[in-house]
């Protein structure tokens, strides 16, 4: 079992070290970058967003219900925005896009595999690495920092209607704390966590699709192993990223 790990994460460096040479030299196709851009971005949107707006609505509540024993009301907010941006905003936006855009790579790319679609691609002297999986990481590049933005906005909305409506928290107080305990910090720890989140997507999918073999038997399993194989890199991924960038950026320090 350990071997077959070292090994899968073998692979897994061999596609990203030919991703990173295609990115170097090879072809950019901007019409396909652009494509998937509005796949993994646009299209992405509804599910990220109620997610990062319920998400935030209810760490508000159950945030509230324990402080509200200790007086410390106001501190919710500061609280949501703070987990929105450095953990809940990325981590959730993360898993989301595992499973829906993962997923779809994997499946896409696997039926080419077993329909020998890519085999005709390299006759045509094409490079299935420039054709397939650059454009799809470029276009996540592009593309989840700008679904982290709107998860943890639409999360920190949520607290405040849930802070300042529902539980009638002073919005001066809720406000002042927010943003005091907020700062640009935050924000490039949630961005610098979404980049290496979608780099894991993109490369776990575009493998699973690669190695795709045993006709649609063998796609439906690719397309399963690359959102649960994905979800869990993202787990993993972010508690050591946790670790290094509260070093990088100790608590309390600010970018501004």
């Amino acid at each position: 079992m350990l071997l077959k790990f070292v090994a899968y994460l073998g692979e897994l460096a061999l596609l990203t070290a030919s991703v990173g040479e295609s990115l170097w030299h090879g072809r950019k196709r901007m019409r396909l970058i652009i494509q998937q851009i509005a796949e993994i971005g646009f299209r992405s949107q509804p599910v990220v967003m109620v997610t990062g707006a319920f998400t935030g609505a209810v760490l508000t509540a159950q945030s509230l219900f324990q402080f509200s024993k200790f007086g410390m009301e106001t501190m919710g907010g500061a609280l949501v925005s703070v987990s929105m941006l450095r953990e809940l905003g990325p981590v959730v936006t993360g898993l989301m896009l595992a499973g829906r855009v993962g997923a779809s790579i994997a499946a896409e790319i696997g039926t080419m595999k077993v329909t020998e679609q890519i085999d005709a691609l390299r006759v045509m002297n094409v490079n299935p690495i420039d054709y397939l999986v650059t454009p799809r990481l470029l276009a996540m590049l592009v593309a989840i920092p700008l679904l982290i933005g709107e998860s943890a906005a639409l999360g920190i909305i949520a607290a405040n209607v849930v802070g300042i409506e529902a539980f009638g928290i002073g919005e001066a107080y809720w406000k002042y704390q927010m943003e005091n305990f907020t700062d640009l910090t935050d924000i490039s720890i949630a961005l610098i966590k979404g980049v290496v989140f979608g780099i894991i997507i993109i490369i776990v999918s575009c493998h699973q699709g690669l190695k795709a073999t045993q006709g649609a038997a063998g796609v439906g399993r690719g397309t399963t192993s690359a959102m649960v194989y994905s979800s869990l890199l993202i787990l993993v991924a972010n508690f050591f990223l946790t670790l290094l960038l509260n070093l990088v950026f100790p608590a309390g320090s600010s970018l501004g």
